[in-house]
C-alpha cells in the first residue's frame, strides 16, 4: 500500500510539472536561488560581513559549488546540480517511505540532497592539482625565458604554443589584451592575476609587475616557482598518508552496511527488531546519520594542500 501511494505521488507530482511546463531545473534554480537569498535586514547583511554570524550549511555548500563551477568554467551545469540535489533528496526520502522508518526520512533526505556538492568538491580537488602542476611547467619555462631577456610579452609569446590548457588560454588572453587592446602591461599583469585561484601564481604575477619597475627582483621568481614543486611534492606525501585511513573508513562503511542482509540470513528475529520496531529503526537512523557526516568530513579533511601567504 505505501509503495502505491509513493508512486501515485511521485505520478501526481510529474503530471502537475507537464501541465505548468515547468523543468525540473528551473524549479530546482527557483528554490536553491531562494535558500541562497541575501538576508533581507541589515543587521543580518552586517554579521555575515563581519563573520559574526556564519551562512547555513546549506548556503556554504551551494556557495562553494558555485565557485568551483565557476572556477573550472562550469557554470551553466549549475541548474543541472540543483535538480540533481532535488531529485537525489526526493529519493532519499522515498526509500525511507518505502522502508517504513520515519526516522530514517530526514536523514537520508538531506544526506542524499549534498551528494552532488560532494562530487563537486572532489572533482574540484582534481581540477587543482591538474591546474597546479600545469601552472609549475609554465611559470617555470616563462620564468626562465624571462631571465634571459627581461621582456615577459616575449617570454610568453615564445613558449605559449608549449602550454596545455586552461593555463594557455589565460596567458594567450594576457598577449591580446597587451597587443591588441592596451599596452599598459602592469594592467595586463592585474587582469592575469584573477584569471586563476593559485596563491604562487598571484605572487609570481605580483613579482612579475615589480619586475617592469626594478629589473633586479627577477632574482625572487625561481624562489616563487619551487613553492609549486614543494606543494606537488607535500601533496603526493599527503595522498599516501591519507590512502589508508580513506580505505578503512571505506571498508567499515561497507562492512556496517552489508551487516543488514547479513542479519537477515543469519538471524531473521535480530533483522526484524532493526527493521521493525521503533527502537531498531532509530538505531539504523542514527547508523546512516553516522556515516553521512563521517563521508562529509572524510572528504573536507582530504582535499589538496595549497600554499597561502
Amino acid at each position: 500500500m505505501t509503495s502505491l501511494q509513493l508512486f501515485a505521488c511521485i505520478g501526481m507530482i510529474t503530471g502537475f510539472f507537464i501541465l505548468l511546463r515547468l523543468s525540473p531545473a528551473d524549479f530546482a534554480g527557483a528554490v536553491f536561488g531562494r535558500l541562497t537569498a541575501r538576508p533581507k535586514s541589515v543587521k543580518d547583511e552586517i554579521n555575515e560581513a563581519t563573520k559574526r554570524k556564519k551562512p547555513s550549511l546549506l548556503r556554504r555548500e551551494i556557495a562553494e559549488a558555485q565557485s568551483v563551477l565557476a572556477l573550472t568554467g562550469r557554470s551553466g551545469r549549475f541548474p543541472l546540480v540543483c535538480a540533481s540535489s532535488l531529485l537525489l533528496f526526493a529519493a532519499g526520502a522515498s526509500i525511507a517511505i518505502l522502508l517504513k522508518n520515519v526516522f530514517l526520512v530526514p536523514v537520508l533526505a538531506v544526506g542524499f540532497l549534498f551528494f552532488p556538492f560532494w562530487y563537486i568538491r572532489l572533482t574540484a580537488g582534481h581540477f587543482k592539482k591538474e591546474i597546479a602542476s600545469e601552472l609549475e611547467t609554465a611559470l617555470s619555462i616563462i620564468t626562465t625565458a624571462y631571465l634571459r631577456n627581461e621582456d615577459i610579452l616575449t617570454a610568453v609569446e615564445e613558449n605559449l604554443q608549449h602550454l596545455n590548457q586552461p593555463v594557455q588560454g589565460v596567458f594567450a588572453e594576457f598577449l591580446s589584451q597587451v597587443k591588441h587592446i592596451s599596452p599598459d602591461v602592469d594592467a595586463a599583469l592585474k587582469n592575469l592575476r584573477g584569471k586563476i585561484d593559485n596563491s604562487v601564481f598571484q605572487e609570481w604575477c605580483d613579482a612579475i609587475s615589480a619586475c617592469q619597475h626594478d629589473r633586479s627582483l627577477k632574482s625572487t621568481l625561481v624562489p616563487i616557482v619551487g613553492k609549486l614543486s614543494d606543494t606537488r611534492v607535500i601533496n603526493g606525501e599527503l595522498e599516501i598518508l591519507v590512502f589508508e585511513p580513506r580505505k578503512e573508513f571505506i571498508t567499515m562503511v561497507i562492512l556496517v552496511l552489508g551487516n543488514i542482509p547479513l542479519m537477515y540470513l543469519l538471524n531473521k528475529s535480530w533483522y526484524d527488531t532493526l527493521m521493525h520496531t521503533t527502537l531498531g529503526r532509530f538505531i539504523l537512523a542514527v547508523t546512516a546519520a553516522a556515516i553521512l557526516i563521517s563521508t562529509a568530513r572524510v572528504i573536507r579533511l582530504t582535499k589538496p594542500i595549497e600554499y597561502r601567504r
